[in-house]
């Protein structure tokens, strides 16, 4: 399972990248692994309010369709439209071209409620046991 060191994680297999007060989010691999070939992605609306751990998009795959949480609560600034015509690139690159949206971080100290990459990797091992 591919977890890179330089993200932060939830629970529900999000990431967040920060960069200054902006998080860029997607899904995780281990999510994208779990749903299977995804076929549709509900991307948040730009300008959008959110808040840390409620619904911003949905994912559907031949599998399921499944909620996508947000990271941290904040206003989305951009978001990946790529997604619109190539839900595929968040399972070929759930970390580079699959990303969902970039959040403008409204509540810094919400990170403390994220997982480093060990502790994630810990959780999902957990998970299969």
């Amino acid at each position: 399972m591919n977890i890179p060191d330089n993200l932060l994680y939830t629970k529900d297999h999000e990431w967040a990248k920060l960069e200054g007060d902006k998080a860029t989010m997607g899904i995780t691999d281990f999510a994208q692994h779990s749903l299977g070939d995804i076929t549709f992605i509900d991307l948040p609306k730009p300008s959008v309010k959110v808040k840390q751990a409620e619904w911003c998009a949905t994912v559907e795959s031949v599998k399921a369709a499944s909620d996508v949480y947000a990271p941290f609560s904040g206003e989305i600034l951009e978001v990946n439209t790529e997604l619109n015509s190539h839900p595929e690139l968040a399972n070929k690159s759930p970390y580079e071209s699959g990303w969902f949206a970039v959040i403008k971080i409204s509540e810094a100290s919400e990170k403390d409620k994220l997982m480093s990459p060990a502790k994630y990797k810990e959780y999902i091992e957990g998970l299969s046991k």
